[in-house]
């Protein structure tokens, strides 16, 4: 390779590796794995090597990934916080042990320890308590995620036992496990929003949420694997951690002290097959040296420790054929693409069956029909296709072309701007949305209709008993005790469970519609603001707007449902029938008009309340909570650690800050 040629692939690579961590770091969105990141960002760096007049302060390979997020408070790190260096080769875990021995005097030991899929974490600890929480970020300084943090229940407030320093710092791993993982998934398709790709991007997610009491009801967890300070207890790592689990922290279980290459490959050998057994995700083994003096000794380079490498799994992967795709319908329009694949092993089970997510991935991927595909998993809920063998492809293949018009309706698709997914637009007559829909309204966290499952809504779709959720509340034993698999039993049971629907609370009969980007959450904010549907259905896109949480795109999505003759004559007809859409009168108690026409936005963490519990306040008197300061703003209600940009614009716009006490004084209660 020539220099010109060199230039040209530099900068190839350093644009690919830009992109790539911004859709890692900042959108929680990959479209590559672990492995092949790894291997551009391996190529970079003997380019960067073998040619260094083309040296870059600004290439990745020179920087640690950033995560911040400046409506958190920036923190800087005591110690840096830096990434390991990657290796998927045991050849480079027998040269790191080679530089250690030859830079070290005596003798050598080494901790191995699973390297967890989550997002790194560190925990500042003063007199026995834990006083905050900070992302990575870049290294040198991170977010304040203190409050999130303190909802993690395997993360101790307060310390056992004792001999733990006065101050100190543990760094670990926010996970979720994969079950966890499984039903947030579900509930979010569910509530037609994007499922998230992996548990480790709806960790990391998870953790940069606004909202402590939302992070408090996702299933997040905890295992830590460092301390740092200046009195620490014990002179290697090792002990320093069981010293730390008895403090009350979480520390890994499986961890071994090796003395050699040899032991580490057995710890490496017995968990590649062993981890699958575990309810979360690994992706390698971290090894450490034990001694903290030999650990300082070795130091650092710009990017890493020298005292620490992963030796990373590669992803469990197999090769196969592409016989076809499939293109499917969801309740909400949304067509995915799922590739019919030659049955392979991978991971102890026939795969037959990967996702393609979306036309963009499609194209980017360049797959077409009879292709030899490379089947990754790697927590997704279905495998997903990583990669193509172009070198077996036939000689007359033709690029896959993403259909222009709905496979199951034949309506035309449309694709939103901003939008990776295609939607069909025919709501109501495209038969797997409105199946989809009946299924979603009969759902546990819906109507929870009890004997209705989805077997049972296809069998009513065809036989033309319903074409809508209206239609089962039209429905007679006579009609139901003659089908299939059904009799007197089941259809008394079946129109039990649809009578007794008709009081379920507010709040969930309006998630039950499936207005999309409407979740529970949502709803529920909907449903206290307004108090009945029929006062949301006349709701402004302002008023909408000025309701915590809801932007540009869920004001939207309400407007237009309710825009919609079908939409409000289906309201109409479950009106009649009984289903309630409104507040009942002991769910409006405690509430009063004395922050009417006043508009709040909460920031920082507060002693009494949390800030979900402030929001339900505003909004119980009257109030508008929103998520960012304008000029409209009347109140900032500022906590501790209150984000800078928050506090920096209410200053400049004289938005009037109160506090906690402040606020409680407003609506009567001291």
């Amino acid at each position: 390779m020539n220099e010109k040629e060199a230039l040209e692939r530099i900068m190839q690579l350093r644009r690919e590796l830009d992109e790539h961590n911004y859709l890692y770091y900042v959108k929680n969105e990959p479209v590559i794995s672990d492995y092949q990141y790894d291997r551009l960002m391996k190529e970079l760096e003997e380019l960067e090597e073998e040619f260094p007049q083309y040296a870059d302060p600004d290439s990745p390979t020179r920087r640690v990934g950033d995560d911040r997020n400046q409506e958190f408070r920036q923190v800087k790190h005591n110690y840096p916080m830096l990434s390991l260096a990657n290796t998927y080769s045991r050849e480079e875990v027998t040269a790191f042990d080679r530089r250690v021995r030859k830079s070290l005097y005596g003798k050598v030991e080494y901790v191995c320890e699973l390297k967890y899929d989550g997002t790194a974490i560190g925990l500042r600890y003063e007199n026995g308590r834990l006083v905050l929480a900070v992302t990575r970020g870049d290294g040198e300084q991170g977010d304040d995620v203190t409050a999130n943090v303190r909802t993690i229940r395997s993360i101790p407030l307060k310390l056992k036992g004792k001999g733990y320093p006065e101050k100190f710092e543990i760094r670990g791993e926010v996970y979720m496990p994969r079950d966890g993982f499984n039903r947030l998934n579900q509930e979010r398709l569910e509530a037609g929003e994007q499922p998230f790709a992996n548990p480790r991007n709806a960790a990391a997610g998870t953790l940069k949420l606004q909202n402590s009491s939302l992070v408090a009801r996702r299933p997040l967890d905890c295992f830590l694997y460092y301390l740092l300070g200046e009195n620490l207890p014990h002179d290697t790592h090792f002990e320093n951690l069981e010293a730390a689990r008895e403090w009350g922290f979480r520390i890994p279980p499986h961890i071994r002290l090796c003395s050699g290459t040899r032991e580490i490959f057995s710890f490496i050998d017995e968990w590649e097959e062993k981890r699958h057994e575990l309810p979360y995700d690994t992706d390698g083994v971290v090894v450490k040296i034990n001694s903290l003096a030999q650990q300082r000794s070795l130091g650092f380079t710009a990017k890493t420790p020298r005292w620490a490498i992963a030796y990373k799994y590669r992803a469990e992967q197999a090769i196969t054929r592409l016989v076809s795709v499939d293109y499917q319908v969801g309740r909400t329009g949304a067509v995915t693409p799922v590739a019919n694949l030659e049955p392979v092993k991978l991971g102890g089970t026939t795969v037959k069956r990967a996702s393609l997510h979306n036309a963009d991935q499609i194209e980017l991927l360049d797959i077409r029909l009879s292709d030899m595909v490379m089947v990754e998993k790697g927590g997704e809920i279905i495998p997903k296709i990583t990669g193509v063998d172009p070198s077996q492809r036939a000689p007359d293949s033709k690029p896959l072309s993403f259909p222009t018009h709905c496979p199951e309706c034949g309506t035309k698709l449309v694709r939103p701007e901003g939008e990776a997914r295609h939607y069909c637009p025919n709501e109501t007559g495209c038969p797997p949305q409105i199946t989809g829909k009946i299924i979603h309204f009969i759902s546990r966290r819906a109507m929870d209709i009890e004997s209705l499952g989805e077997e049972t809504v296809e069998l009513l779709y065809r036989n033309k008993l319903i074409s809508n959720v209206a239609d089962l509340y039209k429905l007679r034993k006579e009609q139901l005790v003659p089908l299939e698999r059904l009799g007197e039993k089941s259809a008394a049971n079946i129109l039990e469970n649809i009578e007794r629907s008709k009081n379920t609370p507010f709040e969930r009969s309006l998630y039950a519609l499936g207005i999309r980007y409407v979740g529970e959450t949502v709803a529920k904010k909907l449903a206290r603001h307004f108090g009945d549907i029929d006062r949301l259905a006349g709701a402004s896109r302002e008023e909408l707007m000025g309701i915590d949480e809801i932007g540009e795109r869920i004001a939207g999505s309400i407007l237009d449902f309710f825009g919609q003759s079908a939409n409000r004559e289906l309201i109409s007809r479950l009106k009649e029938a009984g289903v309630n859409f409104r507040l009942h009168e002991e769910e409006k108690q405690g509430k009063s008009n004395v922050l009417e026409g006043k508009t709040f936005v909460i920031t920082g963490t507060f002693r009494n309340h949390s800030r979900e519990e402030i929001k339900e306040l505003i909004e119980q008197h009257g109030g508008k909570n929103t998520g960012s300061v304008s000029g409209n703003t009347d109140f900032l209600v500022a906590g501790e650690n209150m984000g800078p940009a928050k506090k920096e614009k209410a200053e400049k716009l004289g938005v009037k800050m109160i506090s906690e006490d402040e606020f409680m004084d407003m609506i009567g209660k001291k």
